[in-house]
């Protein structure tokens, strides 16, 4: 009978905050039955946690409750203009992962059903990305097995690291580091295409004999090619500086309807050139010109959901067991995971600041890594935030996280029935989209606010940057390293400010750790203890809130030392 009545009450409690909004509610009628005040309490409480707990995993029922007409209005708009814009930059993704085009659209409409149900945050939209496209072909070569087991294994990672709350693991990441990658990784992609636009064969990958044989082969051009290619470019960097435009305040007035249209033109651009360069491409194809290089044939209809391969068969008929694949994915099974949330998390928190709301960087973590997770059942690579598309959806008005479910619609669609119609898009084209997309990552503002803000940030920088162009793991992994032996070398050799009052006033500027004993202890040794007249000194430790158990093994040294010489060594300001 207890355990029927305890049931029934929490039920009502669950309504009671699931229904509660700033209209008031109706009384709750609770049945008639003799209970103390303290249980009631208790059993209250517990319902409010356990669906209060249920909002945390799952934000929806955040907000679904109060999802209106207009917002569907808005996401509609969002989605359809997101997703006019994914679509070409897939295809282009999958070109600087060294996979198959549809691979592109396998990993782009995954993130946008499960992002609903676990983001935070209403703008972010996860799909491929040039980064991600570019670490995954420097892991894998551009082998779709592989790419495919590496996104499940990123996945994992992912929700590993959001479920035990690791997310603050990513604050070692230093921003100049961050920047060095960014910077070199969009030199390397950027560079990587210009053997499109020339229509060049057989150029090798790694990036300095890809600089090397791209020179070297400029004579075997392509005239169809490089006129295409360049003519694209032009196109999008008019509509990119038309977009610009249209918010500078000495553009010359125009009405509304056509800002608007100019600013959805501009949006669309990278599907307006794709469509475009396509009609040439087949027109001049249809006559038997065959003067640019298409993509060429490609798989049609929906990626089946099946597992991922958990081995791999080489062309010579060796199978390559699961433990040997992951061997040779090397460190960047760590980069690739860390690197995603970096990239996915410092969007959210950008587009939440400038929206005025808050997310919640360990949702995002488990949200990339269920995405990742479910992703790799459809043959997708791995997938994060997108700056531009976020900022797209956030610039059409988007509302909730539903938008991406149209946007995902959309890739589905085009998976679907359009297939075949890319079979004539021209790589000069994507490769025109590609270098528009990561050309804004050059930030060279950043080496002069480095330079005169603190000149010592710019090594990590540098290390990174240069290291990133022989391979972008160990770029990363260099510049996690020399930023953090900068960070350790902070806290072995902290500031002692010393000053002479009749006895020596030694003054900390930070917290004493274990590192920093040996230090401390040669600058009194040598200022106080070693000199021909041994000297009292007063250890000011008003900026000391940690002490671990290796200092005091230490500073009992000291007071040893000091007392065997008949002067003092006193703790002052010490922190309670």
């Amino acid at each position: 009978m207890h355990t029927f009545l305890y049931v029934k009450c929490n039920f009502f409690v669950h309504s009671h905050c699931a229904d509660s909004s700033d209209s008031p509610s109706p009384p709750l009628s609770f049945p008639t039955f003799t209970m103390d005040r303290p249980l009631l309490r208790q059993m209250s409480a517990s319902g409010c946690c356990s669906y209060s707990t249920l909002k945390a995993w799952l934000p929806i029922l955040s907000w679904l409750p109060r999802y209106k007409l207009k917002w569907l209005q808005m996401d509609l708009l969002a989605g359809i203009t997101v997703g006019l814009t994914t679509v070409p930059q897939a295809l282009a993704y999958a070109e600087v992962a060294g996979l198959p085009v549809q691979y592109g659209l396998y990993s782009a409409f995954m993130g946008g059903f499960i992002y609903t149900l676990l983001g935070t945050s209403k703008d972010v939209t996860l799909g491929p990305t040039a980064i991600m496209s570019l670490l995954c072909f420097s892991v894998v070569g551009g082998q779709p097995h592989r790419a495919v087991l590496l996104t499940l294994l990123c996945g994992l990672i992912q929700a590993v690291m959001a479920l035990l709350r690791l997310g603050f693991l990513l604050d070692f990441i230093s921003f100049p580091v961050i920047k060095g990658f960014t910077c070199a990784a969009a030199v390397t992609i950027g560079f990587g295409q210009v053997k499109n636009i020339l229509g060049l064969k057989d150029v090798p990958h790694q990036f300095f004999l890809e600089v090397y044989y791209t020179f070297y082969k400029i004579p075997e051009a392509r005239i169809g090619d490089v006129v295409l290619g360049l003519l694209c470019l032009a196109v999008l960097v008019m509509l990119m500086f038309m977009k610009m435009g249209l918010g500078s305040e000495d553009v010359p007035p125009c009405s509304r309807l056509a800002r608007k249209l100019v600013w959805a033109v501009a949006t669309m651009r990278n599907a307006l050139v794709v469509v475009a360069a396509s009609l040439v491409a087949f027109s001049w194809d249809a006559y038997g010109h065959h003067v640019f290089t298409i993509t060429g044939k490609t798989s049609q209809g929906l990626p089946p959901f099946r597992p991922p391969p958990t081995s791999d068969t080489m062309a010579n008929g060796t199978v390559v067991s699961f433990g040997e694949i992951v061997e040779d994915f090397g460190g960047g099974l760590a980069v690739i995971p860390i690197m995603g949330l970096l990239e996915s998390i410092a969007i959210a928190k950008a587009f939440a600041s400038q929206n005025d709301y808050r997310i919640d960087a360990n949702q995002e973590l488990l949200a990339i890594g269920v995405t990742n997770i479910m992703g790799s059942f459809v043959s997708a690579y791995p997938v994060t935030g997108s700056f531009g598309r976020t900022a797209v959806n956030s610039q059409t008005g988007v509302c909730s996280p539903a938008g991406g479910i149209v946007t995902s619609v959309i890739v589905l669609l085009s998976l679907e029935f359009l297939m075949p119609v890319f079979y004539y898009i021209p790589k000069a084209c994507l490769a025109a989209v590609i270098i528009c997309a990561v050309a804004p990552m050059v930030d060279y503002h950043v080496v002069a606010n480095m330079w005169r803000i603190r000149k010592l940030d710019l090594l990590p920088f540098v290390v990174t940057f240069l290291m990133s162009f022989w391979q972008v793991q160990y770029g990363i992994i260099a510049g996690v390293a020399v930023s953090g032996a900068m960070l350790l070398y902070n806290m072995a050799r902290p500031q002692i400010k010393v000053s002479d009052h009749g006895v020596l006033v030694m003054e900390l500027s930070s917290g004493l750790s274990f590192p920093a004993t040996e230090h401390l202890s040669h600058i009194i040794h040598t200022q106080a203890l070693q000199v021909s007249l041994p000297r009292s000194v007063v250890l000011d430790c008003h900026h000391v809130s940690v002490i671990d158990y290796t200092v005091i093994s230490e500073l009992r040294d000291l007071l040893r030392q000091f007392k065997l010489r008949d002067v003092q060594l006193v703790f002052s300001r010490l922190q309670v």
